[in-house]
């Protein structure tokens, strides 16, 4: 579990001095020692799934550490590239992949996409033709679990990634000239929390991988696992082991026969480093209730709504009073707007703020801004002892017209 520093402590505290309004910190410092242990190791090709934070200086401090990017959308390609990141290290991922999208991505230079269905494969051929170029092509399998265990990220029902074995059977990839057919990508589970179950599942997919790529035809070179290595939100959560982790994937590459194992990391490689900062409006006793009401909410951390699982919050202040239940609530006019409840100190106030943590990714983006027109949560950067803003606070005058 990730708390505050004292140098990020001090930094909020400074901002706050200076804002009325919600903002995000990231400790870049904790990011890029994090960062370093992960790349130390040669069993698995990383990848930044940059849907968990695009920021810019984020980008630049997985760039530096040597990390490739998996994209999901024009704008996520455009935001990489922007820093400067050779679109060799840029993989195309995501259910929605267009004609037009794909003819973009191969114009930017991309050589390397993830087909989710056998319509994004006859789309990658045709525009690989179109475009002179040959492309490396991963087709993304979904598996079906035994009755009565639940698919992390979709329950009991099927999703949009993907297609099952079965479905993939009526490909025939000698129809795709200009495609490189060099592997396959699974990934079914959103933060995981225990080594040996991912492992265990890891393990489980072999077989059926396997057999599809002989069905097909297709030399497994590459197996791609995706991401949902996951991060503590409370303090009697597991915590991943990234040693074990290594050494059961070691095994998977080995027992699967590929040349590479690909991972593409959103919320373990930067979930710990950000910070969420936002006032207290009140404090009211509400059906025997504590019921705090904070000027952010769901328009700037969605996942507790999302997901029923809350970010770890604490009072910015030091406190000796003892801690009470409380329930904590946005600015939004919904129910939906709660962030959970929470042991929090018994004289907290309306001059106080709250600082979220675990807030590195899926935190703005994957938020709700413009919802009642409340303010843009700025954002700021904190790396050895200095702060910087990369994108102040805008009021909703920034963006209505």
């Amino acid at each position: 579990m990730s708390f505050l520093s004292a140098p990020i402590k001090q930094a909020v505290s400074d901002i706050s001095q200076q804002l009325d309004t919600p903002f995000f910190v990231y400790d870049l410092d904790k990011l890029n020692a994090h960062l370093t242990r992960l790349v130390a190791q040669t069993e698995v090709k990383l990848w930044y799934a940059v849907k968990a934070n695009p920021l810019s200086q984020i980008i630049k401090s997985l760039d530096k550490a040597g990390f490739n990017f998996d994209v999901a959308s024009k704008g996520e390609l455009e935001q990489v590239l922007a820093q400067g990141i050779n679109s060799e290290r840029v993989l195309n991922t995501g259910p929605a992949k267009n004609p037009k999208q794909i003819a973009h991505f191969i114009a930017r230079g991309v050589r390397t996409f993830v087909a989710e269905s056998i319509n994004q494969v006859r789309w990658l051929n045709e525009q690989a033709n179109l475009h002179n170029c040959q492309l490396q092509v991963l087709l993304r399998v979904q598996l079906r679990w035994p009755d009565g265990e639940k698919n992390p990220l979709g329950g009991d029902s099927l999703t949009p990634f993907g297609l099952g074995c079965d479905e993939w059977q009526a490909l025939n990839i000698s129809d795709y000239q200009q495609l490189n057919f060099d592997g396959l990508h699974i990934f079914q589970w959103g933060n995981m929390l225990n080594s040996n179950r991912l492992a265990e599942l890891w393990s489980q997919m072999i077989a059926p991988l396997t057999q599809l790529s002989s069905d097909l035809g297709i030399h497994l070179r590459i197996l791609d696992l995706g991401g949902g290595l996951g991060i503590p939100y409370t303090l009697d959560a597991a915590t991943l082991s990234w040693d074990a982790l290594i050494k059961a994937l070691t095994h998977i590459k080995r027992d699967a026969g590929v040349k590479e194992l690909w991972m593409e990391l959103g919320r373990y490689a930067v979930g710990e480093c950000g910070h969420y900062a936002t006032p207290v409006v009140e404090r009211k006793l509400n059906y025997s209730q504590q019921q705090v009401i904070l000027s952010g909410g769901i328009n700037h951390l969605l996942r507790p709504a999302v997901t029923s699982q809350d970010f770890p919050a604490r009072l910015l202040r030091d406190s000796t009073a003892p801690n009470q239940v409380m329930s904590l609530y946005g600015p939004l006019c919904t129910a939906l707007d709660c962030l959970g409840e929470h042991q929090l100190p018994s004289d907290l106030n309306q001059q106080d703020w709250l600082v979220f943590s675990q807030c590195g990714a899926y935190g703005f983006t994957e938020s709700m801004p413009y919802f009642l027109c409340h303010e843009l949560a700025a954002e700021y950067i904190v790396q050895q002892g200095q702060i910087e803003c990369a994108r102040r606070a805008e009021d909703a005058s920034y963006y209505l017209r």
